[in-house]
């Protein structure tokens, strides 16, 4: 305990440009909690001693650039793998990688730098200030989660993704709500170096609420598998095509025989769904001039002679796709939409959804007219945003609420409503994580779509290009599973919906509630008294 309180002492004594090196240091470090490494104990370490360096702080500007200074090393090294997206055509855009890293970081650590400018102008102390840092800390996140069309990457609940006791929370709270008590818990050894054995004993505290939320968690997990709709069998198929190779001309015969060559493997059943990842097809399926390859495909699926025909009927499998839909020929402006199609097997449009929620620099690029730049993806046209969050009717299946890429990032935005008419029945990920090679990035991805799962309890089924692609019940717990850069294709059930959770029906709502309460307590007791 004594070592401890030096060690936070010191800190707070440290010359400016130490301070603020410690602090970047400290950014980065806590980046080690996040998937896929989840060493989870290092934040109660990095985060005290980010209080600590605080300690030492008398200006304004000295708390904003040692919050920034801090969230620069947490971004950039969370967030490096953002990179690997400009190495596919490095010829063209190799040269913005430390931009991009540099950028991200710079950028995104400003957040960090008002949260201790912020926690510096409220006049606290003791565990005023760590509830306080704890308040903003949230609130913040959930700003970044709407501002500039949103970030909600790499939020503070993501170090517990691959404990599902500990998302259960999720359920009711978000996972702002399950970041606001995360950061809570972790900062109190602060308290140590500030109140000796009283600061132990509040740690202690707050290690034992974690422990109550991982108790409460097991509680609702039920120990037997998740019920399952019946007659539903679906194939993800995981081609693992590296992204330089996607949509080469040359190639494009090539990776359609893949798939195909996946999705008509034997398995154990008949499959009523096989579903292919974003932008699984470099052609269009939509318009009169696809219909030839939508037919060629629902063939290429169709088992005419099957001695065992499906329950519905359908002589093949449906087949959901990642594409580019695109205006027919003539008609301007002319537009393209990054989509999700389903053909019956007749090669029929069945279902049809754009994505929403545009990549800036990936799918669009913002401010034009200042910055001299290309997007990423092929192609000279912007991507077209579609209207948002949608229930889908699915043949086969219960209605689906469909999200391409990163739209699954979003707490309270990946369904369309709660209330019978609008809510789905599952909600399905397509996406293409071969921009990111084998870095941190799939890992944080996944983590993140998994815990909407349990937020809105429904289950979710993924499908990645590279990977990880799978199947996650309304719990949050694996059902079947590809894991990254691997080639294959796994076959698994569609777990039944829990009834709409708490956090399903009010959203963001209760977290922002629960942070700006905490807030106020923070302030309003850490005022009061100094101690």
């Amino acid at each position: 305990m004594a070592g401890v309180a030096t060690f936070g002492l010191r800190l707070g004594t440290l010359r400016t440009s130490l301070r603020l090196l410690v602090a970047l240091i400290a950014g980065a470090v806590s980046v080690l909690t996040l998937p896929p490494v989840h060493w989870v104990p290092l934040l109660a370490v990095t985060l005290p001693s980010l209080l600590w360096l605080l300690d030492g702080v008398r200006s304004k500007v000295g708390a904003f650039c040692l919050g920034w200074a801090f969230g620069t090393g947490f971004f950039a090294a969370g967030l490096y793998w953002v990179s690997n997206a400009l190495l596919v055509d490095a010829a063209q855009f190799g040269w913005l990688v430390p931009f991009a890293i540099t950028g991200l970081g710079v950028g995104l650590g400003l957040f960090h730098g008002l949260l201790l400018l912020l926690v510096h102008l409220s006049g606290t102390r003791g565990l005023g200030r760590v509830v306080t840092f704890a308040a903003l800390w949230t609130l913040l996140e959930i700003v970044r989660g709407y501002a500039f069309t949103g970030f909600p990457w790499n939020l503070a609940a993501s170090i517990w993704a691959e404990w599902p006791t500990m998302l259960q929370s999720l359920a009711w709270i978000g996972s702002y709500g399950l970041s606001l008590i995360t950061v809570l818990a972790f900062s109190l050894p602060a308290l140590i170096s500030w109140q000796g054995r009283r600061g132990v004993a509040t740690s202690v505290a707050g290690l034992l609420v974690l422990v109550l939320l991982g108790i409460i968690g097991s509680q609702r997990l039920p120990e037997q598998a998740a019920p399952i709709v019946d007659g539903v069998t679906l194939r993800l198929v995981q081609p693992n095509i590296p992204q330089s190779e996607k949509w080469r001309n040359d190639l494009r015969q090539a990776n359609l025989r893949d798939h195909l060559a996946l999705s008509l493997a034997e398995g154990d059943k008949p499959v009523t769904h096989v579903i292919w990842s974003e932008t699984a097809l470099p052609y269009a399926l939509d318009g009169k001039d696809d219909a030839e390859l939508r037919t060629a495909l629902a063939d290429a699926l169709r088992d005419d002679d099957s001695a065992s025909p499906r329950a519905d009927g359908r002589k093949g499998p449906i087949l959901i796709t990642g594409t580019v839909r695109k205006t027919p020929a003539g008609v301007e402006p002319f537009q393209v939409w990054n989509s999700m199609v389903a053909l019956d097997d007749t090669g029929t449009v069945v279902a049809q959804f754009d994505k929403a929620h545009l990549v800036p620099f990936g799918e669009y690029m913002p401010l034009k007219s200042i910055l001299p730049l290309k997007k990423i993806t092929a192609g000279l046209v912007d991507f077209t945003p579609g209207p948002g969050p949608a229930t889908e009717a699915m043949p086969g299946t219960p209605p689906v609420s469909p999200l391409i890429c990163y739209e699954a990032i979003f707490p309270g935005a990946v369904t369309a409503g709660s209330d019978s008419a609008t809510r789905p029945g599952w909600l399905l990920n397509l996406t293409n994580d071969g921009w990111y090679g084998l870095s941190a990035g799939p890992y944080q991805h996944y983590a993140s779509t998994r815990m909407r799962a349990v937020e809105e309890g429904l289950p979710l089924v993924r499908v990645a290009n590279t990977g990880i692609s799978a199947i996650v019940d309304p719990w949050g717990r694996e059902v079947a599973r590809l894991d990254l850069e691997a080639k294959g294709f796994v076959d698994g059930p569609l777990p039944q919906a829990l009834p709409a959770t708490l956090f399903a029906h009010w959203g963001n709502a209760l977290p922002l509630l629960l942070a700006v309460i905490t807030l106020m307590a923070g302030v309003f007791g850490g005022r009061r008294r100094v101690t």
